[in-house]
């Protein structure tokens, strides 16, 4: 799969490098395996975990600063939120989902598979499932309750995880999109469905439960199964469009929070506890849970580097996207993206540090 990166990331490669030799030295000492000299199939430049980390995070933070001043200043019209919302849902994610699925739901590849979709099924029912009494101590109303179990749930492993495990395992990044496929179903078909467009004190029946999955994005999922298993060539044209839209989603849903926080009052914002107790628990205590079980259970390199990519990575921005297209309040989920994004340039390496003490041969 061809990997593109935005063009205005570019320069935030050199600003990561100032960082990156004052770090180097120790993350490779602590990321090192003894028996191999390094990091298995890690890159020639070796990029440390910090340093690409750091880089996807100054790209995102200068996103939403970018946001948040051109709302305060009201450089922007006031329904500018709406339309990019709008945009993101009805253009920028389904375009994602498409290329997603259209390039990596093969034949080829789901039969070489099998084994690692299973076990992303069962990581994510187990995450889930976990969550769910872990959410209704942190929030009170169904919506945000809503919120929290989708950040639980589904993390920021395709932004931020492609990035990492593109740099520092490209000879399982394949296995890793694959992993994920089941990550994208869960999101398209439960996630944004059910958590976040339904209304959280609505019952509703089972058409309008129908009419919430039959989505943009579900829609983009199912067109993209049927043309990776079919094998259907796309015209070069047809494959561009659909990933520089794709491409869109990311940059826009950052410039999308800078401009949702900057309708509140920042210091409030920061100052929801249950924002930090979600952040702790989708960055420290579910991937410290998953390596404690891989200390003690047999796992494979892959299935290890992927469910771990997986479980570290912040909380995902689907919750700021999707909402705001209706009309739904998001400024706990804004909150949460900010904090969980800051927080992850120390806790990613950490736990792929923690990851090469037990990661077999």
């Amino acid at each position: 799969m061809k990997q593109r990166r935005y063009a205005c990331a570019y320069p935030l490669i050199d600003f990561a490098a100032v960082f990156e030799y004052s770090f180097k030295k120790c993350c490779t000492m602590a990321l090192q395996r003894p028996d191999e000299g390094g990091i298995p199939g890690a890159p020639e430049t070796k990029m440390t975990i910090f340093a690409t980390t750091l880089d996807q995070m100054v790209f995102l933070f200068l996103l939403i600063a970018i946001g948040y001043i051109l709302a305060k200043c009201n450089v922007i019209p006031e329904k500018t939120e709406t339309i990019l919302s709008k945009l993101e849902n009805f253009v920028f994610i389904p375009a994602l989902v498409l290329g997603t699925f259209m390039n990596n739901f093969t034949i080829a590849m789901l039969g070489s598979a099998g084994k690692l979709l299973l076990s992303s099924v069962a990581l994510l029912l187990i995450a889930l499932v976990v969550s769910a009494p872990v959410v209704r101590l942190l929030a009170k109303d169904k919506y945000t309750q809503n919120i929290y179990l989708y950040g639980l749930g589904f993390s920021n492993f395709g932004f931020m995880g492609n990035a990492i495990v593109g740099t520092l395992f490209p000879d399982i990044f394949v296995e890793y999109l694959l992993f994920t496929i089941v990550l994208w179903a869960g999101i398209y078909m439960y996630g944004a469905p059910v958590l976040l467009m339904s209304d959280g004190n609505e019952k509703g029946g089972f058409l309008a439960r129908i009419k919430a999955i039959i989505n943009p994005m579900f829609i983009a999922m199912a067109i993209g199964m049927v043309i990776g298993l079919l094998g259907v060539p796309m015209p070069n044209f047809a494959d561009n469009l659909v990933s520089s839209l794709g491409n869109c989603m990311s940059p826009v849903a950052m410039l999308l929070t800078g401009m949702t926080v900057a309708r509140y009052n920042l210091w409030e914002i920061l100052k929801n506890k249950s924002i930090y107790a979600v952040s702790a628990v989708r960055l420290l205590v579910y991937p410290m849970l998953f390596l404690l079980v891989a200390w003690f259970v047999p796992m494979s390199r892959t299935f290890m580097i992927c469910a771990l990519s997986s479980l570290a990575m912040p909380l995902g921005l689907n919750t700021i996207v999707i909402p705001a297209a209706y009309g739904k309040d998001t400024k706990t989920a804004s909150g949460m993206a900010i904090v969980s994004h800051i927080l992850s340039c120390v806790t990613i390496p950490l736990m792929y540090a923690l990851l090469f003490m037990i990661i077999p041969g």
